[in-house]
């Protein structure tokens, strides 16, 4: 992430040009909708005759039409650039020719380019008369304009920050085939140099435009916006984005003069600043997702049997009845299921047990019974809602029907009346008795793990969860230590201190005592207790600079083999001797952009995938803590938790005094949460629909049963779905998630998630009932599987192309119907969706090369975005940046007031005030920023004596005052609001490099660096290449 060096030569493999500056090739995009589909996809919209807009009226909600008559307006003069920070614009003009031919860009970005795409956005007033709409097109050269004052844009609409575009095409094969592409932010050279391309030269000489998203017609169930008139813009910005909620009707013209107007997609009118030939969005009115992670609602009150969403989300809930049609839905097509999600408070999963008829499921789909099956024959027969197919219901299950069909006892059945319950499974799904819940701890005691105080830090934590840990009385318990040997040690009951074994012939591993090594912790408790006290000094005095990790993981295999369980590695140095050792890579720059790069994130050595299978068979996870300052191989070891449905902690350069806290909070959180353990997971769907991919921390046991050793409710998987056949009859499709596991309390159960999804036939219908959070779940795990067998520039460009395509068919559906000129059309359920495309390709796993992050780093992280449910994930790639000091300061501010605090902003550095104080916050960690002229009072408050030292030394604590017990309020309540990752708190003061850029400002995601686009650039790149001809 952090390179604040453009030209810095680190990507030999760089395409000598941006990817986005060429239109990807004819043939990658093949887009077979642009014609037809106006007419025949259209159909749910109202088709409106483009009503001339009012003169009078300058901001109308429905951009696209209102531009197409006002080409009457002059060319306002060119700007004068009395904004320091806003440089002219770019004079070069390119040859002149279709204004999307391909045209070579210049193979690193040139100083005067990159600034040059916000130019239009910066400081230009706005008052201009109405001019007509962009047009991306090909057009023949633009003879000159006599200049005038300046245009005022009638597709302007006021900033609202809702409708910037939106990439919902249904047409998107579950496998991601057509993950190909260049892609913006992140050739490094690349970044602005596309977006000044000749083309927009001949198309925006003269427009302005502004995000005016037209309300959708009230005919289909799914609408949810209104909207007509809308209030113009303060006159501060030259575009806007307007979101159909809010709309309002001003009293400037009758609203009925307007309803001819009424569209069904919102739009963003690109326009040039007065003079130049630049094309420009005014970034303020471009969509930010300052509301976090926002579930559909519309879906969840069609359905209200579905499960909550936090369970199962549909990337669209309107599932395409072809396959034709699925084939122009250009994202992922699926769900993202979190099947232990933490219910909402109070709405906890009703338990139901079957003690006399056993579980009620179809004999022929085996689905369970659930709210969406139907009673006939007076109650004596019940309907599959997957298969069809006719049931008995059991003598003991019968109850009447009341005259609307439904049984009389519905109240008394949660089954029936809720879309997620868990059944007590009887003994026939067990294969054996259901076994107690085993944590054993393998633990690197070499001279580095010594040093770095993590050995005292792991007992501790251990010791104080003792109570916690789920299970008791049956939990079992175990510990094995390992430098250039292995240490068991016997836990007996009757002794009364631990006895040590030492096995140091790495290549014939054997247990000694294997009945000894895991003990049920209740009877043992004081062994374990003072083997804990002791650990610690054991080892102080080590200077064992070697890991026998490889042989020390078959030892633990051994142990555990018989029951299962939770392993949890702490691993410190990169493994030396014995089977499994690795060696150093990925410091070789020339592997970087080549055909080889990938092999530096997979595992080195089969034997950590071949453990992986063993482990998950027996019914042992693995959770791996690493910690070094060195290289240690996340890429092989990662691999153990990837298949065992574990997860991998990384705390790189571990020094307990300042990452303790981080390493306790989570270690306490893996040994207390409440786990499933000896899991599989299957989802049924129905006829004609089945999943066929399925990505995250598993093992897949047959076509599609995920085997989990254990799960938790910070785990999520996502999945793909494809149809079966040419074309749906059904008009509802129904899926059933079933994760049958064993409870820690010894009981064998099923939990059971049902939802229901309407089927359309119309692709716009499928991007109204998107789900961007879903959609983004997917992308980014189906994003860094690629990283894994291609280039990291080869998976960013996928993530380009496909936004791009789904972008281009959505506006393939408005094309002839509507004149849309140059704007950019999205529909609002996705408008999110370019910038959350963005912040993936600027995300550890994918940006950059060799220099923007550490392997280890980019590994570590790309595992834990595998596992993540979306609204954890969503924060991490747009994380909120939040502005302390003026909370701080008000006296009466009580910690009740803190839902106003949270104002996030948008990530881009000129929001930031160097009178403030900011908190950046990604879920994982704080970084709080110090302005340089902030008020001395609130840093002296904040860190006494320290606040005029470096920051990087200094360490957040409460003091004796008000203000710091204020803030110290706020990181507690945000901390519980998120306990999954513990918040580590970094301090940074403005100007103090490079940690400044390091910690701050290389994750502002919106602005340039280092070669990435900024959001205005890739905003303006994607639509160059949507206006492309296919």
């Amino acid at each position: 992430m952090g390179t604040e060096n453009p030209g810095r030569p680190n990507f030999p493999a760089r395409p000598a040009a941006t990817p986005f500056a060429a239109a990807p090739p004819q043939n990658v995009m093949p887009f077979s909708s642009s014609g037809p589909l106006v007419g025949s996809e259209a159909s749910g919209f109202r088709p409106t005759s483009p009503a001339a807009p009012q003169p009078t009226v300058p901001f109308s909600s429905s951009g696209p039409l209102a531009g197409s008559q006002s080409s009457g307006f002059r060319l306002p003069p060119p700007p004068r650039y009395t904004d320091p920070s806003v440089p002219p614009p770019a004079s070069n003009v390119p040859p002149t020719g279709g204004p999307f031919q391909r045209f070579p860009t210049p193979p690193f970005p040139s100083t005067v380019q990159a600034p040059a795409s916000r130019v239009p956005l910066v400081g230009q007033p706005i008052a201009q008369p109405p001019a007509p709409p962009v047009s991306f097109r090909p057009q023949p050269q633009i003879p000159p304009v006599p200049m005038g004052a300046p245009p005022q844009s009638v597709n302007s609409a006021p900033p609202n920050v809702n409708a910037p575009y939106s990439v919902s095409d249904s047409s998107f094969p579950a496998p991601m085939t057509n993950f190909q592409s260049s892609f913006p932010g992140y050739a490094r050279m690349q970044s602005n140099a596309d977006l000044q391309s000749p083309p927009m030269q001949s198309s925006f000489p003269s427009h302005q435009g502004g995000y005016a998203p037209a309300p959708p017609t009230s005919s289909t169930p799914f609408l949810s916006h209104q909207g007509g008139y809308v209030p113009p813009p303060p006159v501060a910005a030259p575009l806007g984005v307007q979101s159909r909620d809010q709309m309002q009707y001003p009293g400037s013209g009758p609203p009925g003069s307007i309803q001819g107007l009424i569209e069904d997609f919102s739009s963003l009118s690109i326009g040039s600043v007065p003079g130049s030939i630049d094309p420009g969005v005014d970034p303020k009115a471009l969509p930010r997702p300052l509301e976090g992670d926002v579930e559909p609602k519309l879906f969840s009150e069609m359905y209200p049997m579905n499960c909550n969403p936090r369970f199962l989300r549909l990337t669209t809930s309107g599932i395409p009845n072809s396959q034709s049609l699925a084939s122009r839905w250009h994202l992922p097509l699926g769900a993202v299921v979190c099947p232990l999600a933490e219910a909402p408070d109070g709405e906890e999963v009703p338990v139901v047990n079957f003690v006399s008829t056993g579980i009620i499921r179809c004999r022929r789909c085996r689905t369970y019974v659930n709210p969406y099956v139907t009673f006939t024959d007076a109650g004596r027969k019940w309907r599959c809602n997957i298969c069809s197919l006719l049931n008995d219901v059991p003598g003991d299950y019968f109850a009447h029907l009341d005259a609307t069909g439904k049984r009389i006892d519905l109240d008394q059945r949660p089954e029936l009346t809720k879309g997620s319950v868990e059944f007590v499974a009887p003994t026939e799904y067990m294969m054996r008795p259901p076994m107690p819940p085993v944590y054993f701890f393998l633990i690197d005691v070499s001279v580095s793990a010594v040093r770095s105080g993590m050995i005292e830090v792991v007992a501790q934590t251990i010791r104080s969860c003792l109570d916690e840990l789920p299970g008791y009385p049956r939990t079992q318990i175990g510990f094995a230590t390992f430098d250039s040997a292995i240490h068991f040690y016997n836990m007996k009951s009757s002794l009364t201190q631990p006895q040590m074994m030492v096995v140091s012939d790495l290549d014939d591993i054997f247990v000694p005592l294997p009945d000894d090594l895991l003990v049920n912790l209740s009877e043992s408790r004081s062994v374990v207790e003072t083997f804990l006290d002791s650990l610690p000094s054991m080892f102080q005095d080590n200077v064992n600079v070697e890991s026998a990790f490889g042989p020390a993981l078959k030892a633990a295999f051994m142990v555990m083999s018989q029951l299962g369980g939770k392993l949890l590695i702490f691993q410190n140095t990169l493994p030396s001797l014995g089977v499994g050792r690795l060696k150093l890579r990925g410091d070789d720059l020339r592997v970087y952009g080549t055909d080889k790069e990938h092999m530096l994130r997979i595992p080195e050595d089969q034997f950590y995938k071949q453990m992986a299978a063993e482990l998950t068979k027996y019914q042992i996870a693995v959770n791996i803590y690493a910690f070094s300052d060195k290289y240690t191989d996340i890429a092989s070891l990662g691999t153990l938790a990837k298949y065992t449905g574990g997860q991998v902690c990384y705390y790189p350069g571990f020094q307990s005094a300042i990452h303790g806290e981080k390493l306790r909070h989570e270690l306490a959180r893996d040994l207390t949460r409440e786990t499933a353990w000896e899991s599989v997971m299957r989802i049924r769907c129905g006829k004609g629909v089945r999943f066929t991919s399925y990505h995250g921390n598993f093992m897949l046991r047959s076509t599609d049963l995920m085997a989990l050793p254990a799960v938790d409710c910070d785990k999520a998987y996502a999945m793909q779905l494809t149809l079966e056949e040419t074309l749906l009859t059904t008009q509802t499709v129904y899926f059933q998630v079933a994760l049958l596991y064993t409870a820690s309390c010894g009981e064998r159960r099923i939990r059971v998630h049902t939802a229901a999804a309407p089927v359309v036939a119309d692709l716009g219908e499928m991007y109204r009932q998107a789900d961007v959070g879903a959609v983004v779940s997917v992308f980014s795990r189906l994003a860094i599987e690629k990283t894994l067998s291609s280039k990291l520039e080869d998976a960013r460009n996928s993530v380009q192309l496909r936004i791009v395509k789904a972008l281009k068919e959505y506006r393939n559906l408005y094309a002839v119907q509507h004149r849309l000129g140059g704007r950019i059309i999205f529909p609002e359920s996705l408008k999110f969706l370019p910038l959350y495309g963005l912040a993936l390709c600027r995300s550890t796993p994918l940006r950059g090369g060799y220099a923007d992050a550490p392997l280890d780093e980019r590994c570590s992280a790309g595992y834990t975005m595998m596992t993540l449910p979306v609204k954890k994930l969503l924060k991490l790639l747009y994380p909120s940046l939040i502005r302390l000091d003026e909370y701080l300061l008000k006296a009466s501010a009580q910690v009740d007031d803190f839902k106003n605090l949270e104002k996030r902003l948008p990530l881009a550095a000129e929001n930031l005030d160097s009178r403030g104080l900011y908190l950046y916050d990604d879920g994982f960690r704080f970084n709080i920023w110090f302005g340089r002229a902030l008020s001395p009072d609130v840093a002296m408050n904040l860190l006494g004596a320290d606040f005029a030292a470096e920051l990087s030394k200094v360490t957040l604590s409460e003091r004796e005052n008000e203000m710091s017990r204020k803030l110290m309020r706020i990181l507690k309540k945000l901390r519980e609001s998120d306990p999954s990752f513990y918040h580590l708190c970094h301090l940074v003061r403005q100007g103090e490099q490079p940690r400044e850029g390091f910690l701050l400002l290389s994750n502002l995601v919106e602005d340039q660096m280092g070669g990435a686009n900024g959001y205005v650039d890739w905003i303006l790149q994607i639509h160059r290449q949507v206006q492309q001809n296919p």
